[in-house]
C-alpha cells in the first residue's frame, strides 16, 4: 500500500526556514509546537526514525530559532537524536520522510547537508567542547555570532562533557550551554551526577534548609565576630551544597534554572534576556522525554526509536503478526550466553557503558544485578573498570557498539593489552550498522585491535559460533579477547546447548572448490554460499574457508590454501586498509610461493546511512560483488549463456 504524503499543519507548511517562524508572533509559538510535533509524530509513524528525544526539545527548538539568528548564531546539537524539529525548520520539512534512508537525509545533524548543522554528531557528549571551539575562534576572528550548545543529562555523564566545561569557564568566552534535563538518556541514567541533577529539578529541601538556618543565624546577632564568622561560612558552605547549579558555578558558569522546556514564550524571554548576559552561561531545562505522545511518555526507552511503522494514536505496531518462529539477534544470543556462562562461572561479570537494552546486557542486570554493571556514558572507565576487575581475577565482558570502543581506545592499549589482562571485548554493531550512518559503522575495530599485543580478535559466522566464542573467550587468560558481530537478526539456526573450545587461530572449511578459494572473516560469509551458486553456474569452482581469527591467523591452514590454490579472495565487513585480508596479505608476503590475491572489504572512504543489505551491495561485499571479484581475479570465461 502507497504510504501517503504526510500534510504539516497550517503554521509548519509556511516555515522554510527560521527567518519564516521570526515572522509569527510570540502567541502563535505554542502552536506552531503543536504542529511540529504533531509532524514528528506523524512522519515517524509511517517511517520510523529516533523519536522521544526530539518530541522533547520541541519547544525548545523552536525558541532557540525564533531568538537567535542561525545559522549566522552558531547552534550546536548533542548526539543528535533530538535534531527532528531542527532539520524541519531549517528547510527539511519536504524531504523529511527520507530521513535515515538510503539516500535520504541524515538522522543526525551533518555539515554537507545544511548549512544550519555546525557540528557533525552522532556520538554524544561533544557538544560543549565544539561549541567551545566555535567560540573562541568567533573571539579570534572578531566576528559577531552566539554559540549555544545543547547537551542532555545522559551526555552529562561523560568525562568529555567536563572537560568542556571546565575549559570553558577558564576561557571565559561568551557561550551559552542548555542542560536538556528529561532524567533519561537511551536508557535510565546512573551515577551520581544524573542524581545531583534530579535533585536540584526541585528546591524544597534547599528552601527548607536556608529557612532553617537563617532562623539559627538570628539566635547570633548578639555573638561576637568569631561566631558571626563561623555562621557565615556555615551558610556559606550549606547554600553552596544545596543551591540548584552550585556544581556549574564553581566551574566557572553563571548557572539559571531550572525552567520548564515546555512553556515556549517563558523560554524564548529567557533567550532573550542571557543574549545579553557575556561569558559562559548554562539554562537548565527540564523536559519529558516523548513529550505529547503518551506512549513515549510512559516507555521511554522503547519509545527512544521506533524502526516500524505504528498507530500513531495507540501506538501498536502495524507491522503485522508473523506466524514464523522470530529469529534471535545476535545481541540477544550473546546476553543469553553471557548469563548462562556467569551462572556456571562466578568469575563472569558484565559491564556496559549506557546501553544495556542495545547490547542486551539489561538481561543480565535483571536476572544478575550484582555482577553486571552500567557505567554510563563513560566508554574510557568501561574499560578501566574492567581492566581492575580483571587484576583480581575475575572475567569481565565488556558489552559495547564497536564504534563506541574508539572513544577507550586508549584504555585498551595502555590499561589492557599492555598489561596482558585477560578482558573480553564484546563488539556489537560491527560492520555496516544501517541507518544510523557513519558515526554508527562499527568499520574500524579489526584494524584497531589487530595491531595490539596480547590481543585476540575474532568474529563468529552465526549464532553458534558466538556462543562458543563467548565460552572460549571466557576460560582464556592469555590476554584479551575482541568479539565482532553485527546489529540484527542471527540466521536462526539451533544452536546446540553444549559448548566447543575454539582454539584461537583456527579457522574451518566450510566447503571444497578448485578455482579460487574465498576467506572470510564473520558474518559476512553468508554471502558466500550464494555466490558458490551463481559461480558454479558460470563455471567456476569456489572453495569456502570461515577463518574466524584475524588474529591470531590460522597459519597452517592459510599454508594449505596456498600450495591448492592460485587465487584467493579475502572478504569482511570492515575497513579494508589494515583489517583481516591485510593480515592474510601481510603473511603470504613472507612466503616464496603466493597466490594473486583481492582483498575485500570496506573502502578508504566515509559510508552513509541505509540498510545493511543496500550497504553491502553498494560496497560490493554481497553476493553479486563476490561474483564479479572472482570472474575479474581468476580471468575465466563464462560458460554458455550464464552471464
Amino acid at each position: 500500500m502507497e504510504k501517503k504524503p504526510v500534510v504539516p499543519g497550517p503554521l509548519l507548511a509556511k516555515i522554510n526556514s527560521p527567518d519564516d517562524l521570526k515572522k509569527l508572533s510570540a502567541d502563535q509559538l505554542p502552536q506552531v509546537c503543536l504542529e511540529l510535533r504533531d509532524f514528528i509524530i506523524d512522519i515517524v509513524s509511517v517511517h520510523g526514525g529516533h523519536f522521544g528525544a526530539s518530541l522533547g526539545v520541541v519547544e525548545l527548538t523552536a525558541a532557540l530559532h525564533y531568538v537567535y539568528d542561525t545559522p549566522d548564531d552558531l547552534l550546536v546539537w548533542d548526539v543528535g537524536h533530538q535534531a527532528y524539529g531542527h532539520k524541519i525548520f531549517t528547510g527539511r520539512r519536504d524531504n523529511f520522510h527520507t530521513n535515515r534512508k538510503y539516500l535520504g537525509l541524515s538522522g543526525f545533524p551533518k555539515r554537507t547537508e545544511s548549512p544550519f548543522d555546525t557540528f557533525g554528531v552522532g556520538h554524544s557528549s561533544t557538544s560543549i567542547s565544539a561549541g567551545l571551539g566555535m567560540s573562541v575562534a568567533r573571539d579570534l576572528l572578531k566576528k559577531d555570532q552566539k554559540v549555544v550548545a545543547v547537551i542532555g543529562d545522559g551526555a552529562m555523564t561523560a568525562g568529555l562533557a567536563f572537560e568542556g566545561l571546565n575549559n570553558a569557564g577558564v576561557q571565559n568566552s561568551d557561550i551559552l550551554v542548555i542542560l536538556n534535563d528529561n532524567r533519561m538518556s537511551i536508557d535510565p541514567n546512573v551515577g551520581a551526577l544524573n542524581e545531583y541533577l534530579a535533585d536540584i529539578t526541585t528546591s524544597q529541601t534547599f528552601n527548607k534548609i536556608r529557612d532553617d538556618l537563617y532562623d539559627m543565624l538570628g539566635y547570633f546577632k548578639g555573638a561576637g565576630d568569631k561566631m558571626r564568622k563561623m555562621a557565615s561560612r556555615l551558610e556559606s558552605a550549606l547554600t553552596s551544597a544545596l543551591t540548584p547549579g552550585s556544581l556549574f558555578r564553581s566551574l566557572g558558569f553563571k548557572y539559571y534554572g531550572p525552567v520548564d522546556g515546555h512553556n515556549v514564550k517563558n523560554l524564548t524571554r529567557q533567550l532573550h534576556d542571557l543574549k545579553q548576559v557575556s561569558g559562559p552561561k548554562l539554562l537548565h531545562v527540564v523536559t519529558v522525554k516523548g513529550k505529547g505522545f503518551a506512549p513515549a511518555e510512559r516507555d521511554q526507552v522503547k519509545w527512544h526509536a521506533s524502526g516500524s511503522p505504528f498507530d500513531k494514536l495507540t501506538g501498536n505496531s502495524l507491522s503485522g503478526i508473523s506466524v514464523k518462529k522470530p529469529v534471535p539477534k545476535y545481541q540477544d544470543v550473546f546476553a543469553d550466553t553471557l548469563i548462562d556462562l556467569a551462572r556456571k562461572n562466578p568469575k563472569v561479570v558484565g559491564i556496559t557503558a549506557a546501553m544495556p537494552s542495545g547490547t542486551s546486557m539489561l538481561k543480565m542486570m535483571e536476572e544478575l544485578p550484582e555482577r553486571a554493571f552500567d557505567v554510563g556514558i563513560a566508554e574510557q572507565h568501561a574499560v578501566t573498570f574492567a581492566a581492575g576487575l580483571a587484576t583480581q581475577g575475575l572475567k569481565p565482558v565488556v558489552a559495547i557498539y564497536s564504534t563506541f570502543l574508539q572513544r577507550g581506545y586508549d584504555q585498551v592499549v595502555h590499561d589492557v593489552a599492555i598489561q596482558k589482562l585477560p578482558v573480553v571485548f564484546s563488539m556489537d554493531r560491527a560492520g555496516v550498522s544501517g541507518a544510523d550512518g557513519p558515526t554508527h559503522h562499527g568499520l574500524y575495530d579489526v584494524a584497531y585491535m589487530r595491531c595490539l599485543p596480547n590481543m585476540v580478535v575474532a568474529a563468529p559466522m552465526n549464532e553458534e559460533d558466538l556462543r562458543n566464542m563467548l565460552f572460549t573467550a571466557s576460560r582464556y587468560d592469555d590476554g584479551a579477547f575482541a568479539i565482532r558481530y553485527p546489529r540484527g537478526e542471527a540466521t536462526g539456526m539451533e544452536a546446540g546447548s553444549e559448548y566447543k573450545y575454539i582454539t584461537p587461530g583456527t579457522g574451518k572449511m566450510i566447503k571444497e572448490g578448485e578455482d579460487v578459494a574465498v576467506l572470510s572473516f564473520g558474518t559476512i560469509g553468508k554471502y558466500v554460499a550464494e555466490a558458490r551458486e551463481k559461480l558454479l553456474m558460470l563455471g567456476v569452482s569456489a572453495a569456502h574457508y570461515d577463518m574466524r581469527f584475524a588474529k591470531p591467523l590460522d597459519t597452517d591452514m592459510l599454508d594449505l590454501i596456498a600450495r591448492r590454490y592460485d587465487y584467493v579472495i579475502t572478504i569482511e565487513d570492515a575497513a579494508r586498509q589494515g583489517g583481516f585480508g591485510s593480515a592474510v596479505a601481510e603473511y603470504y608476503m613472507e612466503k616464496e610461493k603466493r597466490p594473486i590475491m583481492k582483498i575485500m572489504g570496506v573502502p578508504d572512504a566515509v559510508v552513509e546511512h541505509g540498510t545493511q543489505q543496500q550497504l553491502h551491495h553498494e560496497l560490493g561485499l554481497d553476493s553479486d560483488g563476490i561474483v564479479s571479484e572472482v570472474m575479474k581475479l581468476i580471468k575465466k570465461q563464462p560458460v554458455g549463456d550464464a552471464i
